[in-house]
């Protein structure tokens, strides 16, 4: 069996353009013959498929991976070419793929992430004929008073996880609880979990803007000062999760949904295909 270096194998995957591991694949099968391996990654499509890298991905679907134990999950956007190809069950089963990797193997990074599954990418964009993109992961854990749902919407455009802690996490109501809070974070897009989560300058810009509005109105200060903290107050109900009303029962926040539930939502994660893709 010939020794095949990491060398040879960069300068073959700079050649062809495939993946690393399938570059290294057929110089084995060709035992170290770069211009039999290229002929051969031709052959499979490979080096087919790697041309296509670099055409526009603004189709795609969003998939969510949760562990039989309930205690980590992932969501992953994978982008194609086409709605077509984003609808089917094979896309789907690929987008699913690297969810499962991304909650089980827990990368870094999205680059961490395409090297674990680039094999089965590069097999894709072969197979359907389009340039497929893993663009954005996250993931989630909890400790072991608490449990991650997750939800889906709209086939794979929009994913939430959400992280609940209770003291019994197999009541109906906690169950329940954290099912309408998944597609709440669907519907209603909250930008943080409490007022503490939300990043300063983000609140001082908007105390900012809602000062200069009042000051414009012509009211003295100590009025100006009343008329800012309560439309920073609605500004919170607006952006912070625990503060809004909940979609399933407007006349509810989450927070006091999940205090009623006997549960407490500490955390949650949401993708949306194409989310900040300019153009």
């Amino acid at each position: 069996m010939a020794n095949i270096g990491a060398a040879q194998v960069k300068a073959l995957r700079d050649k062809t353009g495939a993946g690393m591991m399938e570059c290294k694949r057929a110089l084995v099968e060709t035992e170290g013959d770069s211009d039999r391996a290229g002929q051969l990654l031709r052959e499979r499509g490979i080096v087919k498929a790697s041309k296509r890298v670099g055409r526009a991905t603004s189709e795609g679907r969003i998939a969510a991976s949760v562990s039989p134990d309930s205690r980590v999950a992932a969501l992953v956007e994978l982008n194609c070419e086409t709605d077509f190809v984003a609808k089917t069950d094979e896309y789907g089963k690929l987008c699913q793929h690297c969810a499962e990797v991304a909650r089980d193997q827990a990368p870094a990074s999205i680059d961490e992430l395409h090297s674990a599954v680039e094999a089965e990418l590069t097999d894709a964009m072969a197979k359907m004929g389009e340039n497929i993109q893993l663009r954005r992961m996250d993931r989630i854990e909890a400790p072991e008073n608490a449990a991650v749902w997750s939800y889906v919407h709209a086939g794979g455009k929009i994913g939430t996880l959400v992280r609940v802690e209770a003291d019994d996490l197999s009541a109906d109501a906690v169950k329940t609880l954290a099912h309408n809070v998944c597609m709440h974070v669907a519907a209603a897009g909250p930008s943080s979990l409490s007022r503490d989560d939300l990043p300063p300058d983000v609140v001082e810009s908007e105390r900012g803007v809602l000062t200069r509005q009042a000051e414009q109105e012509g009211k003295p200060a100590q009025i100006v000062a009343k008329m800012v903290e309560g439309r920073m107050s609605r500004f919170f109900k607006e952006v912070v999760l625990l503060e809004q009303q909940l979609v399933m029962d407007p006349d509810s926040t989450v927070g006091a949904a999940a205090e009623h539930a006997g549960a407490r939502v500490t955390g949650f994660r949401r993708l949306q295909l194409g989310e900040e893709i300019e153009g």
